[in-house]
């Protein structure tokens, strides 16, 4: 069971939750865009000896949104930063799933201090800002702050994105689609219009010189989280290794599984060295 313990508060007097589970090695593992810690809980391996702490990103989970302008994943960054700086006196494993795995790229290349170990799963963005990947994330902001949620809902279900995702990528979509009802719903519509334009800042000169153990988790029928972006990161950083996963989108419980699997032996594999 995750339990809450102390939260952070930012520089700007932003209070962030602090979710963990789990006792001995820390992995600080970030959640994707309108997620939360129990995306982070669903992935984590329930093994002895981990410690799991997702610091829950302004307007997301349990944590306060602060200024909207605030919503960059350099933002996101730099309160983890603080997180670690605050917490842990030598560097740690730190990880994230889309949204939190360009998090943990920009952290390793930016804060090499703070991490001995990175995990990139599900990567939507490789260095680039605004990526065609996040192009159905923008139409949902961009149709809830026009439109009333269902009326936003029902245009989005019948845009050509809409029926993309039905046809290729039905997880994607679900994701999608319960964005109508996440609730503030005008904080829903700056996250996703936010980040979607945004990106790692990172360049590939900064990645190329990555000199961390590093493990890269994609799978198939995924147009959020292309696997040729966990592809291209893999071959960018130096002895990256990329496992591909059961898609979500033909089995949940495999996927859960698969990455339990794929990040239990990471791991293991920075115990033993």
């Amino acid at each position: 069971m995750a339990k809450t313990f102390a939260p952070l508060k930012t520089a700007d007097g932003t209070v962030l939750n602090v979710d963990t589970a789990g006792e001995g090695q820390a992995i600080i593992f970030q959640h994707g865009l309108c997620g939360d810690a129990g995306q982070t809980d669903e992935a984590f391996p329930a093994k002895p000896g981990l410690r799991r702490i997702t610091v829950e990103a302004r307007g997301h989970g349990r944590s306060q949104t602060g200024a909207l302008d605030s919503l960059l994943i350099a933002t996101f960054t730099d309160d983890v930063a603080d997180y670690l700086e605050q917490n842990f006196p030598d560097p740690v494993v730190v990880g994230g799933i889309s949204m939190g795995a360009a998090i943990s790229l920009r952290l390793a290349v930016k804060r090499p201090d703070l991490v001995k170990g990175l995990v990139i799963a599900r990567p939507a963005w490789v260095i680039e800002a605004a990526p065609a990947n996040m192009s159905p994330n923008a139409e949902v902001g961009r149709l809830l702050k026009t439109l009333p949620p269902e009326e936003a809902r029902a245009a989005f279900l019948t845009s050509a994105h809409g029926r993309s995702l039905a046809a290729e990528a039905p997880d994607n979509l679900a994701s999608l689609e319960g964005f109508f009802t996440r609730a503030p719903i005008e904080v829903t519509a700056a996250l996703l219009s936010a980040i979607s334009a945004d990106g790692p800042g990172v360049t590939e000169e900064e990645v190329r010189s990555l000199d961390v153990p590093t493990l890269v988790i994609g799978h198939k029928r995924d147009l959020i989280h292309p696997l040729t972006h966990a592809s291209a990161l893999t071959q960018m950083i130096p002895g990256a290794r990329l496992v591909e996963i059961t898609p979500k989108a033909e089995s949940r419980q495999r996927y859960v599984a698969d990455f339990r699997l794929a990040l239990g032996s990471f791991l293991e594999s920075l115990r033993d060295d």
